[in-house]
């Protein structure tokens, strides 16, 4: 990764700030509308938790559209991978950012686990 590909400053498309903390431990967007996700995605730009391409919802990339943010981080535990949404592939060596790295280990996925219907995988994009 080179810092003209995936790092600049913050809110700008590309960017991954290593200093911003995650914006919570689920989907911002399901947490308040009461729906649930599959897997967790982290903005490398603002810290926003959203849900995975394979949720329902996809709050992950929908906040890159709306945002201009392109780059993402897993926030699944033992994932470290990146993932830009405007070239479409993976960024190699992205950048430690700020803890924690994952949602808690002990927080099931699906989740949150009491919103989780049980035809959950006919629901998967």
């Amino acid at each position: 990764m080179t810092p003209s590909d995936d790092q600049g400053t913050p809110g700008t498309s590309g960017t991954i700030d290593p200093s911003v903390p995650p914006s919570g431990t689920g989907c911002m967007e399901c947490e308040a509308g009461g729906g649930w996700w599959f897997h967790l995605r982290r903005c490398a730009a603002c810290g926003h938790i959203g849900c995975c391409d394979s949720s329902p919802a996809q709050h992950a990339g929908a906040h890159a559209a709306a945002t201009g943010h392109q780059v993402i981080r897993s926030f699944e535990p033992g994932e470290e991978w990146f993932w830009n949404y405007a070239k479409e592939q993976y960024v190699e060596d992205g950048p430690r950012l700020a803890a924690p790295q994952s949602h808690p280990a002990d927080q099931p996925v699906p989740g949150p686990a009491e919103r989780v219907p049980t035809d959950w995988r006919d629901r998967l994009n």
